[in-house]
């Protein structure tokens, strides 16, 4: 394979013209001919038996030839790219066959989109304002009111009518112009009253209610309502409330303290909350900063960057959530019936997502090479021994999923994203 020539046509679009030897053409028409040669029927010969000369002359010279150029088109386009110093991305390649013939070159263009010229500057010294880390004690009272909560139990009342907060089990069935609609009956339903989970005015009308009570609920679906058939429409709900139960908060005192933790007294358990809580705010006072770097560095970027680059972040995106849904035993496909959308919905809902991590790597890719930083052996090494320590994996077999260059490549984005906060100008807030 050589480069012929490669010349910018558009902004990220370039042209190649691309030559394989006769030789190399001639080898892998010849393999074609070889793996189809047994499918082939001539008259005169047994099917698989005809020589590749009467094949050629019956079906024509170019038979094996749209099969032997798809055969030597990646390693030669590859070959190409690399020889023109250029950084293809994956998007829209526009092919054209100029020669290919026996004892011929093959010679193709091919128009491909590459990564973006972008510059930036301004990263060193970008302002920052980063918020007071402050714990105050009613805090720390809020943790453990939190954490008394979760220790909660429910216990049934049979004293009272039902009240927010309360979980009542009840029956119910919908109706809609005097009709029962699908999806609108259950039996022994626990719901939280106030919770939102049904339409609004539902939860509000079970409130006052007794246990043993049989009553009818008057709603209006909203406009927005996920059933096109139920959309504004007023329904009718038969109700009957088995049970009432209430949450009951155990004391905050050292015995139950020591049940919940490894502490003695609840004077230690406080102590400990309040350095956890300092330490959680620290780190979201830090990456608050963070993001404002982050926010800077996009605004600095300056270069035109293909749609591509956008839409290629989006398909690994949507595949990432695809395979947390999976881990949670739910398909993408489900999930997008559940929440009403399409393919271009979801797709539409990562855009913003994609774009901010398209232009933040392009960013600190730049002041790599700006900058000059290249990772040391010692710290791909290490990084290697880290991803194998979480993946539960030897390290042989992570490099063989990670190569050493994409390795040391996000290594020394960390290190440029590393190089622009030590720079930065922090300033705390009034």
């Amino acid at each position: 394979m050589s480069l012929k020539s490669s010349n910018k046509v558009d902004t990220n679009r370039y042209e190649l013209t691309i030559v394989v030897p006769a030789d190399e053409f001639e080898s892998a028409v010849a393999k074609v001919f070889k793996r189809e040669s047994k499918k082939i029927t001539i008259p005169g010969f047994r099917k698989g038996k005809a020589p590749r000369a009467f094949v050629e002359k019956y079906y024509g010279e170019q038979v094996f030839y749209e099969d032997a150029i798809n055969m030597v088109y990646p390693s030669a386009l590859e070959g190409a790219v690399q020889e023109a110093g250029l950084k293809m991305i994956e998007d829209r390649i526009d092919f054209d066959l100029i020669e290919a013939g026996k004892g011929k070159d093959l010679e193709f263009k091919v128009a491909i989109t590459t990564y973006p010229e972008v510059s930036i500057e301004g990263y060193k010294g970008v302002e920052v304002v980063k918020k007071p880390v402050e714990v105050t004690e009613e805090d720390v009272d809020a943790e453990l009111t939190r954490v008394q909560d979760r220790n909660s139990r429910m216990v049934t009342v049979e004293d009272r009518a039902a009240e927010n907060g309360d979980t009542v089990e009840i029956d119910f069935e919908g109706f809609v112009d005097g009709v029962a609609f699908e999806g609108g009956k259950a039996e022994n339903f626990n719901l939280t009253l106030g919770s939102g989970q049904f339409i609004p005015g539902f939860e509000d009308q079970v409130v006052g209610h007794n246990t043993g009570d049989e009553f009818d609920i008057n709603v209006t679906f909203p406009e927005e309502y996920q059933a096109e058939e139920l959309k504004g429409k007023p329904a009718v709900f038969k109700i009957k409330l088995h049970e009432i139960k209430a949450k009951e908060l155990p004391d905050i005192d050292d015995d139950f303290i020591k049940d919940i933790s490894e502490f003695d007294t609840v004077e230690a358990y406080r102590a400990d909350a309040k350095e956890k809580l300092t330490a959680s705010r620290q780190k979201q006072a830090d990456n608050d900063a963070d993001n404002q770097l982050i926010e800077a560095l996009m605004e600095k970027l300056q270069g035109e960057i293909p749609e591509a680059m956008y839409q290629n972040r989006i398909n690994d995106d949507i595949r990432e959530f695809s395979y947390r849904l999976q881990s949670q035993g739910l398909d993408l496909k489900t999930y997008l019936q559940y929440t009403g959308m399409d393919e271009q919905g979801i797709r539409d809902s990562f855009k913003p997502q994609a774009e901010r991590q398209v232009k933040v790597r392009l960013a600190l890719e730049k002041i790599v090479e700006l900058e000059n930083i290249v990772p040391t052996d010692e710290e791909i090494e290490a990084e290697y021994a880290k991803m194998a320590n979480v993946y539960q994996m030897e390290m042989d077999q992570i490099k063989g999923f990670v190569s050493k260059e994409d390795l040391a490549l996000d290594i020394a984005v960390e290190k440029a994203m590393g190089l622009v906060r030590d720079n930065a100008v922090i300033k705390t807030e009034e």
